[in-house]
């Protein structure tokens, strides 16, 4: 106790003391508050998940739109919807494998909207309930998704063969058509439930058909199909029409 009392007179009555104190107790309370800080920035981390989920939501929408609108038309009505989604359920490694999602019917979640990640192509809404939604995955042996090489804009039919779950198989581009390991696949925009140029992943290699006037190219997926978590929903608000004026063609 006279240690301590003699401890406090000698910091009141000199600056120097004084000063070195109040420096020290400043950083000990300074790291106490970083402390906690980071306890409440953990149980945070949800919450701010969500929030940058639906930021980037927004960023994606507005993008697809002013991608799909010709720049000398004003953007009266927008074309494309997303929605925020997170994966409950996923499977990589049978030859049909789906995702399930935990948004439904009560999210106005249809079938035929796709399904992507910040990364690319996931794939297609099929299933709906009130509260979820079941998507073919991209590693479906049912699956096709319009492709196309982003240099040259040939387009084809993407599949998956149910070998490995890192690559798919893009088929159709004729053997004239110039391509090369590492170019860039993404989606054509033929198909009304992507816009176009979502990425989808790139050349890993590619070799002729048995009738040698055609490619099959083994495509290296952006996205890890193993570690989903977080995907976005579209909607083409468009897509009652062009199924409409498809039918009436056929």
């Amino acid at each position: 106790m006279l240690f301590s009392f003699s401890i406090g007179i000698t910091i009141t009555s000199h600056d120097y003391h004084k000063s070195r104190f109040l420096n020290s107790s400043g950083l000990i309370t300074g790291s106490i508050h970083a402390f906690f800080s980071k306890i409440g920035n953990y149980f945070n981390l949800k919450k701010e998940n969500i929030l940058l989920l639906e930021e980037n939501n927004r960023l994606k929408a507005l993008n697809f739109n002013h991608s799909a609108q010709p720049q000398a038309v004003s953007n009266d009505a927008d074309s494309y919807q997303l929605t925020p989604a997170s994966v409950i359920k996923n499977s990589y490694a049978f030859p049909q494998n789906y995702l399930t999602l935990n948004k439904g019917e009560r999210d106005l979640i249809k079938e035929d909207m796709g399904v992507i990640t910040s990364k690319g192509v996931v794939g297609i809404v099929d299933k709906t309930s009130s509260k979820y939604a079941r998507v073919i995955s991209i590693l479906n042996i049912k699956s096709k998704i319009n492709a196309k090489l982003k240099k040259s804009s040939h387009f084809g039919t993407l599949e998956w063969n149910g070998e490995n779950h890192r690559l798919v198989q893009l088929h159709d581009i004729q053997d004239l058509v110039e391509i090369a390991k590492g170019d860039t696949i993404v989606t054509s925009g033929y198909s009304s439930l992507f816009p176009e140029n979502i990425p989808v992943g790139r050349i890993e290699s590619f070799k002729l058909n048995d009738t040698k006037d055609l490619y099959i190219i083994n495509v290296a997926l952006f996205n890890d199909m193993t570690n989903l978590r977080h995907v976005h929903i579209i909607e083409n608000l468009d897509f009652e029409e062009l199924k409409t004026l498809k039918e009436k063609n056929e």
